[in-house]
């Protein structure tokens, strides 16, 4: 009796843990000149989400993605018990700048989500949506998308705002912004998360429709590279 229920507790043990999955993440920012706000980096359950393409982002999705707060998604995902790394790049991420953190993840936590705010952009963002971890060892690699969270007009317009619902950008970490814009765009046809266009820019420092500099920040995707090492 006492050998069956040594077996039992010891039994119990290894199947609590083994689905539990030691990871070495990197990522990679692609683009010539555009800078991530920090990474929020969850692995949680199938069912959960951090954004849906098509759908209306929440508002935790939309203060990460027009003004680079990932602190309500992080409180989302801790309570739905997920496990997190947050701000892996202790800030911003330049261009061609790659981080590269450690996570273990629980066993039913088995799909991960990141997401940062692409700077300088209304609200545009990096991102991928419940992507299944790999469950064999070895070394994975994906590339990630440019998504608009669809809640502001892309007016492309630099003047400090961050707040969500605020109209315009932030600021361009390069300094490389013009200022003086008219708006690149006045309204905003698709309001449900969907893939970025990518910023339309102009060469003009002193007005013209955008404060982008067209040579500086636009882009076509992908704009990461996510590699994923399962020990």
């Amino acid at each position: 009796m006492k050998t069956k229920l040594i077996a039992a507790v010891l039994t119990g043990l290894f199947s609590s843990t083994s689905f539990a999955q030691d990871l070495s993440i990197s990522l990679t920012n692609l683009s010539h000149g555009n800078h991530f706000t920090p990474v929020l980096v969850a692995a949680h359950a199938t069912q959960q989400h951090m954004y849906q393409l098509g759908e209306a982002a929440s508002s935790s999705l939309q203060a990460m993605a027009e003004g680079g707060d990932i602190s309500y998604l992080s409180t989302d995902f801790q309570a739905l018990a997920a496990d997190l790394v947050s701000n892996p790049a202790a800030g911003l991420m330049a261009p061609g700048q790659t981080v590269q953190f450690e996570m273990t993840t629980r066993h039913d936590n088995n799909r991960l989500s990141i997401v940062a705010m692409i700077l300088p952009t209304n609200d545009g963002f990096v991102g991928v949506d419940s992507l299944s971890i790999p469950k064999k060892r070895g070394r994975y690699e994906y590339f990630l998308n440019g998504y608009d969270a669809g809640t502001e007009v892309n007016d492309e317009i630099i003047n400090g705002a961050g707040a969500p619902g605020a109209p315009g950008i932030p600021a361009d970490p390069l300094g490389a912004n013009g200022s003086n814009a008219s708006g690149a765009a006045q309204s905003e046809n698709n309001q449900g998360v969907h893939v970025h266009r990518g910023v339309l820019g102009d060469t003009d420092v002193n007005g013209g429709i955008s404060d982008l500099d067209s040579r500086v920040h636009r882009w076509i995707n992908p704009v990461a590279r996510l590699i994923i090492e399962v020990k």
